[in-house]
């Protein structure tokens, strides 16, 4: 029987901290499943959170998923990643990624159609994915749970539109249907006819749920209002989440998330590698994310990394993975960091099996909030 509990909000872990000489160990599967994130399902003005075993259930859909998910946004891409450049080594990387997020028990991709297009890129990242999925297939039979994403680009109106995109997805991709679809951002004008598109999408049997992404908190209800009253659940909204960029706690889309059961998928949730303790004041990172991980940003950032970096030790962990933990640690939230290689994808693997206590889940939000300077306006559109 899953696990139940009645929550008004976020979840945070309530797990006891490991006995001496147990550091970074599983936990026993009892106490394991007591700190499992849950899932949320709408139930009256309060959420019912609900635990499957393994994976967590994208809102109140039939999908589930795993606890964490591989963003594929660089696979590909020209514009943000890869040093403007796309060649056979880092084809053979982002493959091994996939392949060793597969062997670590990482199945969920989360890709967009904008993503290596001619817009951004070398190579679609639909079609890379697919790909993998393919030849990894023809090796041994393999589920992946797959979302990809609608682009509101302004000439596309009306539902038609995203059926029309999600075909070419499809073919992209080399699949029949997606777990999950998702609008990628509000569009200018026409938003309701997306709305119904999905809906007209999933009542073909083409996606087996339908999200959202970069929607503020009233959109958000918009949505799932419009849905549901097609019978078609809101399953999930995907915005940029993480321990050094906690707006969905601010602005009411987790509550709401947690309120209406939305599963909130976190990209960037190591605020695009910041968060793994790779880049100081002295070495900062490169390309656009230069504009705003600046050496004065990382200057402030050091308090709050150094005691990541303690933290980690005292499981055995780097702070990628405490970085992700923290979050998973919030409850009703599945994040998906972005996999270049097949090291990174063993890395975030070792973010899921343990738990920061609530101590040290709210120390180091404690240190967060004096990290300001981070903004991303599209969630306030």
């Amino acid at each position: 029987m899953a696990l139940q509990l009645q929550v008004t909000g976020g979840v945070g872990c309530c797990c006891p901290r490991p006995l001496p000489g147990s550091r970074g160990r599983r936990l026993p599967q009892a106490a394991a499943a007591l700190c499992r994130p849950p899932r949320a399902v709408a139930s009256g003005a309060t959420t019912v959170v609900e635990e499957d075993e393994g994976k967590v259930r994208l809102g109140g859909s039939s999908v589930a998923v795993t606890k964490l998910g591989i963003g594929a946004w660089s696979w590909g891409d020209t514009t943000y990643w890869n040093d403007s450049e796309w060649d056979d080594r880092r084809l053979r990387e982002a493959q091994d990624a996939f392949d060793a997020s597969i062997d670590n028990g990482m199945t969920f991709f989360d890709t967009a159609e904008v993503y290596g297009t001619a817009l951004m890129g070398a190579v679609n990242s639909e079609s890379l994915l697919g790909g993998f999925i393919k030849e990894r297939q023809q090796k041994e039979p393999v589920e992946v749970a797959v979302a990809t994403k609608f682009a509101a680009l302004p000439w596309r109106f009306g539902r038609g539109s995203v059926l029309s995109a999600l075909k070419k997805s499809l073919d992209r991709l080399g699949l029949s249907s997606v777990e999950l679809y998702q609008l990628h951002w509000p569009g200018i004008w026409g938003n309701e006819g997306y709305l119904d598109g999905l809906a007209d999408a999933y009542e073909q049997g083409l996606v087996k749920s339908v999200g959202v992404s970069n929607y503020n908190e009233k959109r958000l209800r918009d949505a799932h209002a419009r849905l549901k009253k097609r019978g078609v659940p809101l399953a999930a909204n995907q915005v940029n989440y993480s321990l050094i960029y906690r707006t969905p706690e601010l602005n009411g889309v987790k509550a709401a998330c947690d309120e209406l059961g939305i599963t909130l998928i976190a990209y960037s949730p190591i605020a695009q590698g910041v968060l793994t303790g790779k880049y100081t004041p002295e070495n900062p990172p490169t390309g656009p994310r230069a504009n705003t991980y600046t050496p004065e940003f990382l200057t402030k950032l050091q308090p709050l990394m150094n005691r990541i970096k303690e933290i980690g030790a005292s499981y055995g962990k780097s702070p990628t993975q405490v970085s992700l933990n923290w979050l998973t640690c919030q409850g009703n939230v599945v994040p998906i960091p972005g996999a270049k290689n097949a090291s990174q994808a063993k890395e975030f693997a070792g973010a899921l099996g343990w738990s920061l206590t609530g101590d040290e889940v709210e120390e180091l939000r404690t240190l967060a909030r004096e990290i300001k300077g981070i903004k991303m306006p599209i969630e306030e559109s």
